[in-house]
């Protein structure tokens, strides 16, 4: 009877120790990390967190207090569906490719494995919400869903902006209307990323979600209590407002994105008055979708999900509010090239800023090897900047970004852009020293001292633009 019972107790035993490396297995399958993606359209690091204490973004900066904070972020392309191909391939623009809002990955880069379709091959539930790509159904298939809100939510509220939308279709650039946040579009996307939340946290799946917010892009249309908190008499046209004449024309452009909307005059200078006006709204904006965040960010507390989920919130690219009085973004200076980059990796990040220049092509690979996947193969132009988050140094510090002809690296304190053909030959040239010239009015590259420095510029930003640059 003693045999009898021990051969039984070790047959329990034998069959607990091999249950025990499928339980573990279930266990870290279900460890892997979520991805919560945040695309802000048009978003400066005009930021609270970043030095600008006239903005109200609380919940943007209490995320930024959990992040690792990147200070110098670049985008590759400054219009929003050429940068977010870029981001969403890991891959740089060519002279041919990644060119203007309307970029297309399935067109241009068919063969590309996006983001959303590595991690849905790694058993990820992906879910496309709002302003992700610039067109909806560009790689569609790479998504379990893809949503955005009805396109009449981007209607006005306000009844001139309505009699002016049904007689010369298109309304004012700005609006503030009394109604409540979930009546415009940014409210809509942040209620379906929370009812989203809920459902994600039932399935028990890891998830890769990406919520794309609308604002600040034109129209700056926010509730009226957004453009309370900025009161006009408070709001100034920047110090850059000046185009000097050592600054290339190629540099500057018409801000045509702006002069589509009603009452903009079609050429020239903006009248103060309205000048004004859209840097309020803008900043309205900042305000209307810093709470919108909030909202989906505290749902993903509420639901426990946050303590393994890896938050990545980023602007496609900046914006100009009068710098070199311009408008809109499409072009090389750094109020069009920076933009806010924060990730918060739960038990790694508590708020810190890092002054390494980060390019958004550096995205894709990071979060691949946070999340422990395989990378693709001779794909990615980024490098991962994992070890930053670690506390570690890279070698990697510049960036490349392009606008039609112009090609701008950035290392260091310098700023260099040449305008090129084809051939890859520059026929225009600026060279500006942040050190000494933060608003970037002062264009040394014609200088006779600055000869060395340009020729050096010129031969490196040949080698880092990407091999493919002249050839696609």
């Amino acid at each position: 009877m003693r045999c009898a019972t021990l051969i039984v107790l070790a047959s329990i035993f034998l069959l607990a120790c091999k249950a025990e490396p499928k339980k573990q297995k279930e266990e870290k399958v279900q460890q892997k990390p979520n991805i919560l993606f945040i695309a802000v359209d048009d978003l400066r690091p005009e930021l609270n967190f970043y030095g600008a204490t006239h903005i109200h973004s609380p919940n943007l900066d209490k995320l930024a207090s959990q992040s690792l904070v990147f200070d110098r972020a670049y985008c590759s392309v400054p219009t929003c569906g050429a940068s977010r191909a870029s981001i969403l391939t890991g891959k740089r623009p060519t002279r041919n490719r990644f060119l203007t809002f309307d970029t297309r990955i399935d067109e241009q880069v068919p063969e590309a494995i996006t983001l959303p379709k590595l991690f849905k091959a790694n058993g990820y539930t992906t879910i496309s919400n709002g302003k992700v790509l610039h067109v909806a159904d560009d790689s569609a298939s790479d998504w379990d869903e893809v949503w955005r809100p009805s396109e009449e939510t981007l209607n006005y509220f306000n009844k001139d902006n309505k009699e002016l939308i049904s007689r010369k279709q298109r309304g004012n650039p700005f609006e503030a209307a009394r109604i409540d946040d979930s009546e415009y579009m940014d409210g809509k996307i942040a209620a379906k990323g929370i009812a989203d939340l809920k459902k994600l946290k039932e399935a028990g799946k890891p998830f890769f979600m990406a919520v794309g917010f609308m604002k600040p892009h034109l129209p700056f249309n926010a509730p009226q209590k957004y453009w309370d908190m900025y009161p006009i008499e408070n709001v100034s046209l920047p110090e850059s407002y000046q185009q000097p004449k050592t600054t290339p024309l190629e540099a500057f452009h018409n801000f045509g994105e702006l002069r589509t909307y009603s009452n903009v005059p079609e050429k020239g200078e903006l009248p103060t008055e309205m000048a004004k006006e859209l840097i309020q709204g803008y900043y309205a904006c900042v305000s209307f979708v810093d709470v919108q965040i909030g909202k989906l960010l505290d749902e993903l507390e509420n639901e426990g999900l946050a303590e393994n989920t890896i938050v990545v919130l980023w602007g496609d690219h900046g914006w100009n509010l009068g710098e070199h009085q311009l408008w809109c973004k499409h072009c090389t200076f750094e109020s069009s090239l920076r933009s806010p980059l924060l990730i918060k990796v739960p038990g790694k990040t508590n708020g810190r800023h890092v002054p390494n220049i980060t390019e958004f092509v550096d995205i894709y690979p990071s979060l691949v090897e946070l999340a422990g996947l395989k990378m693709p193969e001779n794909q990615l132009e980024g490098e991962s900047f994992v070890p930053l988050l670690n506390g570690k140094e890279r070698t990697k510090n510049y960036a490349i970004s392009k606008f039609k002809d112009a090609v701008t690296l950035i290392k260091g304190d310098y700023f260099y852009t040449e305008w090129t053909n084809d051939e890859g030959i520059g026929y225009e040239r600026m060279l500006f020293d942040h050190k000494t010239d933060p608003l970037e009015l002062d264009n040394l590259a014609e200088k006779k001292e600055y000869e060395e420095l340009v020729s050096q510029l010129a031969s490196e930003l040949r080698e880092k633009w990407g091999k493919d640059f002249l050839n696609q």
